[in-house]
């Protein structure tokens, strides 16, 4: 019974030390949703720990992708249902539509009205500061051409990378926290 009890503790001591150096001092979110409350969300949770000295990834993939997208840029070469896509999707952050009570464009309008009162900082401002603050975007390419997305249209943002699934989750893989949104 006191060789089981010893090997307990032991490996509890093993778990303990993993836990306190197997995790970096970072934030790691998975952005699905290009809604504009999700969004802001995230830049909230981002900004935030950035402002906390955390390393923060943000890898944006299906629907948070065309959030991502530059509204002046124009790119020529894409097939018909990259075509349609791009004309459905939202082109930046300025097209967004709520999650909830969207209301045909009245609840987004709406929302944008009160934030701009209650002086809560957009998208645009979010993703601007999160520039500053270095927090990583990675855009999933595997989103891009399934939605016949091209690099030429996307934003531009200081700390960019274009990658796949895996690249991400070696990132996340050692992060304090990961969140799904």
């Amino acid at each position: 019974m006191d060789s089981d009890f010893s090997k307990q503790i032991f490996e509890l001591q093993e778990k303990v030390k993993y836990l306190e150096t197997g995790t970096e001092n970072k934030i790691s979110m998975i952005v699905f949703s290009g809604e504009l409350d999700k969004l802001l969300a995230s830049f909230v949770l981002a900004t935030g720990a950035a402002s906390m000295d955390m390393n923060v990834v943000m890898f944006f993939t299906f629907w948070g992708t065309p959030a991502l997208r530059n509204k002046k840029k124009k790119v020529s070469g894409k097939d018909f249902f990259s075509k349609m896509f791009g004309l459905m999707l939202p082109k930046g952050t300025g097209k967004l539509k709520l999650s909830k009570l969207n209301m045909a464009g009245m609840g987004t309008i709406m929302m944008k009205s009160l934030m701009k009162k209650k002086k809560v900082a957009s998208v645009e401002e979010m993703l601007e500061l999160s520039g500053n603050l270095g927090i990583q975007i990675y855009i999933c390419e595997m989103s891009m051409k399934l939605m016949g997305l091209q690099r030429d249209e996307m934003m531009d943002y200081p700390h960019l990378k274009y990658c796949g699934v895996a690249t991400f989750l070696a990132e996340a893989q050692n992060s304090k926290i990961q969140l799904f949104i």
